[in-house]
């Protein structure tokens, strides 16, 4: 794998890190600025909403520019927004600072897919996608266990200034590593949006937002869930977020492995057993041991499907990827929210903690129904593609040649 490949991990290790400590921060925030905890939950749902906005946004911008250049100017911006965090004399600067930051998540990953995608042949192209991807899950497992400490211990704006270091190294490292890629002549807004009228595509952005939604229906309220069903320690539950992290890394890495080999069967497999598994969620949550080893299970399991997904919007959306696969990325955040939002609403209803399991696996079932759905309407154009064409099987053509 090439060394520009360790340059978008770097980033994405930044970008992971900034995205997910502040869940382990928020008390320290919240007591800093005189707010209440939920108050300062909006941290964290502004960043979720500065991705899902910025993808797109910034991605059209940086359609005249070349995607080296862009993916150093996202870095920069990132680096800003952490800075601005770091310093905030008040929580609405804070905020400020969060969605600034948010902003290059989505594009840095979406264009450094295209980039990893072009850095490797063909037959490698989920693997390079995976091996940048490994950046943000390491991140869950040193980046963020670490932030909370250095924030706990020195206070959360040493984290933000060290998150912000980790940008700038990764600037450097695409400055220095990532070769220089000539600007795609003659494409467009327009053309970059023409990809959205492949069904193709849309429907992988479906699986992205349901599977994954899936994941983060159990992890959201995963506090509550280990601490009251399983009867976790509160200290316990960053370990618990740790194993988490690792089985994220494995799956990450499996699933680039082998979506190169068998892309669609590789999601059938990831999103059915992601299914089962946090159906069965609902069970070992009640066991300190079966809950943990479930843990890491979700982790592998659900980042198993983010190389095969990426690579399938990268495929279908071949002519014009950029944006398609930034938006993409904006899916996987969508997903958080909607997953978020409903795991709460069968809290709120008096379901149980673990009730939002049985919502995260119902959202895997259903992207593993629409992947099935995709294979099969691809078979059938393929099929009357070759119809339009001529084109005559074999074994039929050698019959009418006998008769």
């Amino acid at each position: 794998m090439p060394l520009a490949l360790l340059a978008l991990a770097i980033g994405a290790f930044g970008i992971g890190t900034t995205e997910f400590v502040i869940m382990g921060l928020l008390p320290e925030v919240a007591a800093d600025f005189q707010v209440s905890i939920p108050t300062a939950g909006f941290l964290v749902t502004g960043y979720a909403l500065g991705v899902v906005l910025g993808a797109p946004l910034m991605t059209v911008l940086g359609t005249r520019v070349t995607r080296k250049r862009m993916l150093m100017l996202l870095m920069g911006l990132f680096v800003v927004g952490n800075v601005v965090s770091a310093v905030a004399p008040v929580f609405g600067v804070m905020i400020a600072g969060r969605v600034i930051a948010s902003l290059a998540h989505g594009a840095f990953f979406g264009i450094g897919s295209v980039v990893a995608a072009d850095l490797v042949a063909p037959q490698k192209k989920a693997g390079a996608i995976a091996m940048m991807f490994t950046g943000l899950t390491v991140a869950n497992v040193v980046g963020v266990p670490l932030g909370t400490y250095i924030g706990q211990s020195v206070g959360w704006r040493t984290t933000f200034f060290v998150v912000a270091a980790l940008g700038v190294v990764g600037l450097f490292g695409v400055a220095r590593l990532v070769p220089e890629q000539p600007k795609a002549e003659g494409v467009r807004l327009r053309h970059e949006l023409a990809a959205f009228r492949n069904v193709q595509v849309l429907l992988a952005m479906a699986m992205t937002v349901l599977g994954f939604g899936g994941v983060f229906a159990a992890i959201t309220y995963i506090t509550p869930m280990m601490t009251e069903i399983a009867g976790y320690s509160d200290s316990s539950v960053t370990w618990l977020l740790v194993l988490f992290g690792v089985g994220m890394v494995g799956g990450n890495l499996l699933g680039g492995k082998f979506a190169d080999r068998h892309l669609m069967p590789m999601l059938y497999l990831s999103l059915g057993a992601l299914a089962v598994v946090l159906a069965l969620f609902t069970v070992t949550a009640h066991n300190k041991i079966a809950a943990a080893v479930t843990i890491v299970l979700i982790g592998g399991l659900g980042f198993a499907t983010v190389p095969p997904l990426q690579k399938r919007v990268l495929d279908q959306a071949a002519g014009a990827p950029t944006l398609a696969s930034a938006v993409n990325i904006g899916a996987f955040n969508l997903g958080n929210a909607l997953s978020a939002w409903l795991g709460g609403l069968v809290i709120a209803a008096g379901l149980g903690y673990t009730a939002p399991n049985w919502v995260g696996a119902a959202l895997a079932a259903s992207a593993l129904f629409i992947a099935v759905l995709s294979s099969v309407l691809e078979r059938r154009t393929e099929s009357r593609s070759r119809l339009v064409t001529g084109h005559v099987p074999e074994p039929v053509a050698s019959a009418a040649a006998r008769h």
